[in-house]
């Protein structure tokens, strides 16, 4: 069984009689013999079993460490077509979803893990937001595109290299509802106007390799400041999930693969 990280958060402005409950799968690089279609389908009926209201897919679909083979994104993405929420499975991009493309390449297609999941019915987000009602009210949820879908060879995972637009995607929120944001990497997080109340990323592996309480490689511009967990600033918070997968090379050292449970309001389940 894959372990279950478990929140329970009270948000700003979320209302306590407005009870949610998000699972999150991120970070899936998909692969034989790591991550396989089976396995997959194992995952999903783990997070069925939680009851979620909503279903959050957070990108990195594709691409599997050194020594795997990647599964076809009919494979992987058959599998999460299993995951079943009455508010319906929403997903985003991340960066290896867009290896092997350059921005160019965008103005005439989409990448294949975008299609792959469009085909299963699972909608994806690309600096989109939507209203969603729950609970006698709504929220908005919202999906930013990736900040480092063209950061290859980059070290310094500068701005600019991605395909992000924040200011784009909170343009479309028209009620004072609170607002969840899926932002595959955790670094726009000092930069995330306080209108987001919950910001949930992946990206980092929880550095998958922890030694001595430090995590020598975290791929991100702030180093392991936002390497994985619960963070807070102001009114706005950020749940950073270890993922499922591996990139790299297949091991994790002092972290472990994970399913995110966040409860929201009132009196939790």
């Amino acid at each position: 069984m894959t372990f279950v990280a478990r929140y329970a958060l009270s948000l700003h402005g979320w209302p306590e009689a407005m009870r949610l409950r998000l699972v999150v799968l991120s970070d899936i690089h998909a692969c034989s013999p790591w991550m396989t279609a089976a396995r997959l389908h194992a995952i999903c009926a783990q997070a069925n079993a939680l009851q979620p209201d909503i279903a959050l897919l957070l990108g990195d679909y594709a691409a599997g460490p050194r020594f795997s083979r990647e599964l076809h994104a009919h494979d992987w993405a058959g599998a999460l077509s299993s995951l079943a929420a009455p508010l319906g499975v929403h997903a985003i991009l991340g960066n290896h979803d867009y290896d092997g493309y350059e921005r160019h390449d965008l103005a005439e297609r989409e990448t294949a893990s975008e299609t792959a999941l469009r085909a299963v019915g699972i909608a994806v987000y690309v600096n989109r937001a939507v209203r969603i009602a729950h609970g006698g009210g709504g929220f908005w949820l919202a999906g930013l595109g990736d900040q480092f879908a063209f950061a290859r060879g980059s070290h310094g995972y500068l701005k600019g290299l991605g395909v992000d637009d924040m200011e784009a995607t909170l343009a479309q929120v028209d009620t004072d509802e609170p607002i969840v944001l899926m932002a595959h990497e955790p670094d726009l997080f000092p930069d995330t106007p306080e209108r987001v109340a919950l910001t949930l990323s992946g990206h980092t592996h929880g550095g998958q390799v922890r030694l001595f309480g430090r995590t020598p490689v975290v791929p991100s511009r702030h180093g392991s400041r936002y390497v994985h967990g619960h963070f807070t600033d102001g009114r706005k918070q950020l749940i950073v999930s270890a993922g499922l997968g591996y990139s790299g090379l297949p091991l994790r050292i002092g972290t472990r693969p994970e399913l995110v449970l966040i409860e929201l309001g009132g009196a939790q389940r």
